[in-house]
């Protein structure tokens, strides 16, 4: 892994906000929100997990969940006030967002999309997302997340 600054990296510190990079040893079979947490040592109520949705209005738009919730796309589709909504091919990550999957941040996309948080996140001293590549994560303040992707908090997993 390199130690080159991503685009969520130069974000957050272009925005002068407070951030730790926790970073980890990458291997291609546990890429997802548990093992990086298992990883960095870190409770998985803090490691979120950044998805990527395409609306029936042909639109992308952005969810970031606790690592072990599952989104519940009709919650979803209602909170961003369309009619459905469903996750993109994993093949197209890097063209819409301009990172890749297990890689993916809610900061630094190429295009800024409606984004949500999960409304849990909001009782959090801090949040984890990815920094922008496999083995590196960004923890800051969950409420400079929400200002620096323009999101709000709403309720989006299955209970």
């Amino acid at each position: 892994m390199s130690d080159k600054k991503t685009n969520a990296v130069r974000a957050v510190e272009n925005l002068k906000i407070d951030y730790e990079i926790l970073k980890y040893e990458v291997d291609d079979e546990h890429i997802d929100a548990i093992s990086v947490a298992n990883l960095i040592g870190q409770d998985i109520k803090y490691v979120y997990k950044t998805l990527v949705l395409q609306g029936s209005d042909k639109n992308y738009y952005v969810c970031v969940i606790m690592g072990n919730d599952e989104l519940d796309l009709k919650k979803t589709a209602k909170a961003f006030g369309i009619k459905n909504i469903g996750m993109i091919p994993v093949s197209d990550i890097n063209k819409i967002t301009g990172y890749i999957r297990g890689g993916c941040s809610p900061i630094g996309m190429k295009k800024r999309f409606k984004t949500l948080i999960d409304v849990k996140a909001q009782r959090l001293e801090y949040i984890i997302v990815s920094a922008g590549q496999r083995g590196m994560q960004i923890k800051l303040d969950v409420n400079k997340l929400r200002e620096i992707v323009d999101a709000k908090f709403e309720d989006l997993v299955k209970n």
